[in-house]
C-alpha cells in the first residue's frame, strides 16, 4: 500500500490550544492542523502493525502498566491520533451497546471487516408507545463516564485533548424508528416521535454534561447525518421542532464549560445552515462533498462566522492516484489556510475503503505546507 516518509511521528507535538486559536481565527496558522471525526479500526490496525516502530506502539504514559482490555483499546486509540499528528483524539461517549435494528451486508472494502452494518430503511425497533416504554433507556444512563474519562485524563499526552461524540437524529432515525418508521410516525403519531427524541436527547445531554467535567475534553464533536446529496431527510420545520432545540442545549452546555461545539452532518443541509450558525451557534462545521459544496466554497461563504473542518472529498481520497491527490490537497490548502479558521482532514471519515497510502498522502501534504 505504500507509506509516507513523514508519518507516523516519532516525536509528536500536539497543541490543542493552538488549534483552537487557529479555528477561532485569533492567529494566522504557521502549520496545518489535522481534524477527523474518526478513522476506521481496520486502517488504524494496518498502520499500527505495518508502519509504526515498536517504540511508537505505546503511549509514554502507559509503558510498563498492566491495563484492562478496555484500557488497552482506549490507549491504542489515543496513541494512534497522537502518532499521526493530531492535537486531539475523537472519542465516542462510552454508551453500552443499545438494542437497535440494522441491516448487514458483505464488506468489500480494501481493508474488509467481513461484514458491514447499514441503516434500517424500514420500521425500527420502536413503533408504538409500548415499545417506547419497554426500551432499556436506563442502560445508556448507566454509562461509566467517570472511570472512562478518568483513565483518559491519566494517559493523554501533554498538549493533547479529546473530543466527545454522540448522535441524536441519526441514532433515532437509523436504528430506533427506522427511516420509513420515522416518516410514517411523523404523520400518524407525531407525539410519539417527539417523545423518542426528547428521551434520547436528554440522555445524550446528561452524558455530555458529565463528560465535560473532565479537563481532558476539549470540545463536543456532535455527529448527525441530516440529509443526502440533494436535500434534508425531513422538512426544516421538523428539525426545528424536534432536533434543533437539543443541539442548542448541547452547544450551550459546551460553551458554558468553556468548550467548543463542532457539528458534523453529511448531505445537503444548507436549508438549515443559518439555524445551525445563528440559533444552535455551532463553532465549526464538518463533512463536505464536492458535488454538494466544495470545502473552499463553504469557507468563502461561511468562514467569517464559523470554522471549517476537513473537506477532502471521499471519492477523490479513495480513487485519485498520487499525483492528482497531492495536487487536489494542495489546492484545498491554498484556498482554505489563509486567515485561519480551517483544519485539514477528510470530507467524512477515514473509512476502510480509503487506501492507506492516500490517507498518508493527505497528511503528508499538510505537514509539508508552509505559509507563504
Amino acid at each position: 500500500m505504500g507509506a509516507s516518509s513523514l508519518i507516523p511521528l516519532e516525536k509528536p507535538e500536539p497543541d490543542f490550544d493552538k488549534l483552537l486559536k487557529v479555528l477561532k481565527k485569533e492567529e494566522e496558522p504557521d502549520k496545518v492542523h489535522f481534524v477527523e471525526l474518526g478513522v476506521d479500526y481496520e486502517v488504524m490496525r494496518y498502520i499500527f502493525d505495518n508502519l509504526m516502530t515498536p517504540g511508537m506502539r505505546e503511549l509514554p504514559s502507559t509503558k510498563g502498566r498492566r491495563l484492562a482490555d478496555w484500557e488497552k483499546r482506549l490507549s491504542e486509540h489515543v496513541n494512534f491520533y497522537y502518532r499521526m499528528g493530531y492535537d486531539y483524539a475523537p472519542v465516542g461517549l462510552p454508551i453500552p451497546e443499545m438494542p437497535r435494528k440494522f441491516r448487514k451486508a458483505r464488506d468489500t472494502a480494501v481493508l474488509s471487516r467481513g461484514e458491514r452494518i447499514w441503516v434500517e430503511e424500514g420500521i425500527g425497533i420502536i413503533a408504538s408507545w409500548d415499545d417506547l416504554e419497554r426500551y432499556p433507556w436506563d442502560r445508556a444512563e448507566r454509562a461509566n463516564i467517570e472511570e472512562f474519562f478518568g483513565f483518559v485524563s491519566e494517559i493523554l499526552p501533554e498538549g493533547m485533548k479529546i473530543t466527545i461524540t454522540s448522535t441524536l437524529y441519526e441514532f433515532i432515525g437509523e436504528n430506533l424508528l427506522g427511516r420509513a418508521g420515522l416518516f410514517k410516525l411523523l404523520y400518524s403519531e407525531p407525539d410519539l416521535v417527539k417523545a423518542v427524541f426528547d428521551r434520547w436527547g436528554r440522555i445524550v445531554y446528561d452524558l455530555y454534561r458529565r463528560a465535560l467535567s473532565f479537563e481532558c475534553v476539549g470540545a463536543i464533536f456532535h455527529a448527525d447525518d441530516l440529509g443526502y446529496k440533494t436535500g434534508l431527510d425531513v422538512r426544516p420545520e421538523v428539525l426545528r421542532e424536534l432536533v434543533m432545540p437539543w443541539y442548542r442545549k448541547y452547544s450551550e452546555l459546551a460553551h458554558g464549560h468553556g468548550r467548543q461545539f463542532w457539528f458534523h452532518s453529511c448531505g445537503n443541509v444548507y436549508a438549515v445552515m443559518e439555524d445551525l450558525i445563528e440559533d444552535v451557534r455551532i463553532d465549526a462545521f464538518h463533512s463536505f462533498q464536492d458535488v454538494i459544496m466544495p470545502v473552499w466554497e463553504f469557507k468563502e461563504r461561511y468562514g467569517r462566522r464559523i470554522a471549517t473542518l476537513g473537506g477532502v472529498d471521499m471519492d477523490k481520497l479513495a480513487r485519485y492516484d498520487e499525483g492528482r491527490l497531492r495536487s487536489y490537497v494542495r489546492f484545498i490548502l491554498e484556498r482554505c489556510m489563509p486567515g485561519g479558521g480551517y483544519a485539514l482532514g477528510s470530507g467524512n471519515t477515514i473509512a476502510n475503503y480509503v487506501p492507506v497510502k492516500n490517507y498518508l498522502i493527505m497528511l503528508e501534504e499538510g505537514l509539508r505546507w508552509r505559509r507563504s
